[in-house]
């Protein structure tokens, strides 16, 4: 469990790209070459790095087909890239685009790399992961100030040295750390105190839980092209348990006929885990052998709020079933947009809205529109039409929305995008569905473990949160990775 390098990049299309940050560990590369042999591929330079990234991430040439990187045999279904370097292909390289910042780092793979190993095999994988995220927690805050990112960046050398010792990750939590070295803490007395447990907590015992999850979604309302639509949940712990190293179990359960978990990660701080849970995957139609729970989680937990794990369903249906038409007549554009509630999902919202953007166009000079619920806003740009579901759906579960539309002259003021050109169009639905999970999954109060002394108490909550939620417009060309042709 060990990192050869990490990056903190950043991405302009208009600048192109720099190097924010980078940390090489000699001695875990040493022991690469060791280990990968005759395989090895050395880490190239920092500049060679972002520029091969970025081709690989088509974050640079995106409007040009290049076979090498664009063929359908390199559809990724992950964060692990293979980066192409003048000694060969640099894997595996974990990586994410975050808000203009790449986050990336190597992890050590302890053995050949030829054939490649399972991902599931590499620990440092997840390691490496919980490393990135962490420094994203730590840097995201700052974003839109330059000075004060800047300075937090200067700061991360320190915070690496606690954080992440000759490469092996200890704490991800760098929020956590202290960037001066006067104040550095000596190593606890407790030679069970993990690291991850940077301070004790004195007081009544309480642990609040957390199951976030969202739902992203495509729909077309195509024929000859298939909805895709997937779920990706997080679980968030804040333990407040008194002791050195205490130990928590907590349990998810799933309702009866539910899907399955899959993709699960870990947090490191989970002392053992049943390997039938690590074997489900997205990538694999699914089969009755499929471990389906309950998922159990004994672990020490850190001080402060952590993800205890994440993982992905299959679910049959999305929340919201949508159709959206837009067609041109005349100098008009008339526009339809159906949405429906599935009846399985809850019907009580914190807020629900769908938004139509104009892209390429002037602004809106004329609007005239029905709805069946509701209420239609229009942006102060003009370019953009905002309606306000609420927090609930009508009996029948369904609304509609119905106008036309007519713009003045374009101006460099007004959006401009390069997929949605012609009809090409989207509305994008924007929820959060309170004390609802779209798997099922929830947190038994009943079943979480504490081996402490006194009676903790337990707060369980759970979400459902929209998260690139498309419908796009049937009478139109739009964008998808296939086109599958159905009989």
């Amino acid at each position: 469990m060990a990192l050869r390098a990490l990056w903190l990049l950043r991405h302009d299309p208009a600048a192109g790209g720099a190097v924010l940050f980078s940390r090489r560990y000699p001695t875990v590369e040493l022991r690469a070459e060791t280990f990968n042999g005759s395989t090895h591929v050395p880490v190239p330079s920092d500049s060679a790095f972002l520029k091969a990234l970025l081709f690989e991430l088509r974050l640079v040439d995106d409007h040009v087909f290049v076979e090498q990187r664009d063929t359908c045999t390199r559809i990724s279904h992950s964060s692990v890239y293979s980066v192409p370097t003048a000694a060969g292909e640099l894997w595996p390289v974990l990586a994410f685009h975050k808000s203009g910042l790449i986050y990336a780092c190597v992890p050590l793979v302890e053995g050949t790399l030829e054939p490649r190993p399972p991902l599931l095999s590499i620990s440092g994988l997840s390691q490496g992961l919980a490393l990135l995220l962490g420094i994203m927690d730590y840097i995201s805050p700052s974003r839109k100030n330059e000075a004060e990112m800047n300075a937090k960046i200067g700061q991360l050398r320190n915070l690496l040295i606690q954080a992440c010792p000759l490469g092996t990750p200890l704490n991800t939590n760098i929020r956590s750390l202290n960037s001066s070295f006067e104040d550095i803490q000596e190593m606890p007395v407790d030679k069970d105190q993990p690291a991850w447990r940077s301070s004790t907590y004195k007081g009544k015992p309480q642990v609040n839980v957390c199951i976030t999850e969202k739902v992203k979604c495509m729909q077309y309302d195509q024929r000859d092209v298939v909805d895709t639509w997937q779920v990706y949940g997080a679980v968030n712990c804040k333990c407040d348990i008194e002791g050195s190293a205490p130990n928590v179990t907590l349990s998810l359960n799933l309702p009866t006929n539910a899907p399955p978990l899959q993709d699960i990660v870990v947090h490191h701080c989970v002392t053992s885990v049943d390997p039938a849970m690590l074997m489900s995957t997205s990538a694999e139609p699914l089969h009755d052998a499929v471990y389906n729970g309950p998922y159990k989680f004994p672990f020490i937990p850190p001080s402060d709020s952590f993800n205890l794990c994440y993982y992905t369903s299959q679910v049959p249906v999305p929340p919201i079933l949508g159709c959206y038409q837009l067609v041109e007549e005349g100098s008009q554009i008339k526009i339809t947009v159906n949405l429906k509630l599935h009846e399985s999902i809850k019907n009580s919202f914190e807020y629900c809205e769908a938004r139509i953007p104009f892209f390429n166009r002037g602004p809106i000079a004329q609007l005239e529109y029905k709805v069946s619920y509701g209420q239609l806003d229009l942006s102060r740009e003009k370019s953009l039409l905002v309606w306000v579901i609420g927090q609930k759906f009508p009996k029948s579960l369904e609304v509609s929305l119905t106008g036309t539309v007519s713009f003045g002259t374009a101006g460099k003021e007004h959006p401009t995008d390069y997929v949605c050109t012609g009809n090409t169009a989207y509305v994008k639905l924007y929820f959060r569905v309170p004390d609802f999970t779209l798997t099922g999954c929830y947190v038994d109060q009943h079943s979480v473990q504490i081996f402490v002394p006194g009676k903790p108490k337990i707060t369980a909550s759970r979400e459902l949160i929209s998260s690139d939620y498309y419908i796009w417009n049937s009478k139109a060309p739009a964008p998808m990775v296939y086109k599958p042709l159905l009989d």
